[in-house]
């Protein structure tokens, strides 16, 4: 089976935290190298918000994100979290897992079209 499956999303007030898991299947995780959580409100893309290389660790992290947000992987587990701290309003949305397989070395999380892995979402609500 490939699959993804997220969990931990839920309503927060501003300021509050989150933890945010993605599975991946060992089908997925045999597969990919990176994996990545993006976000996305009605009307807009995807916005890739942070990624990690599973087996180096190396992130990525978009700017408005950056000292907020924390991901990190298990690889025996082949689960990524992504801890959500000091959260905005404008953090609203769905939150999508992916997973791709990519060259080494990046500045930012790639495009949403280049992941191959998806999965079905969580929605994260933060209030004012």
């Amino acid at each position: 089976q490939v699959q993804l499956v997220e969990s931990g999303g839920g309503s927060v007030e501003a300021g509050g935290s989150l933890t945010l898991s993605c599975e991946a299947s060992s089908g997925v995780a045999s597969r990919t190298n990176y994996m990545g959580w993006f976000r996305q409100i009605p009307g807009k893309e995807r916005e890739g918000v942070v990624g990690i290389y599973t087996a180096s660790g190396s992130t990525n992290y978009a700017d408005s994100v950056k000292g907020r947000f924390t991901i990190s992987r298990d690889n025996a587990k082949n689960t990524v979290y992504l801890q959500m701290d000091s959260l905005k309003p404008e953090d609203t949305g769905m939150y999508y897992c992916a997973a791709g397989l990519f060259g080494p070395s990046r500045e930012l999380v790639p495009p949403a079209k280049v992941f191959s892995y998806w999965g079905q979402g969580t929605q994260v609500s933060v209030s004012s």
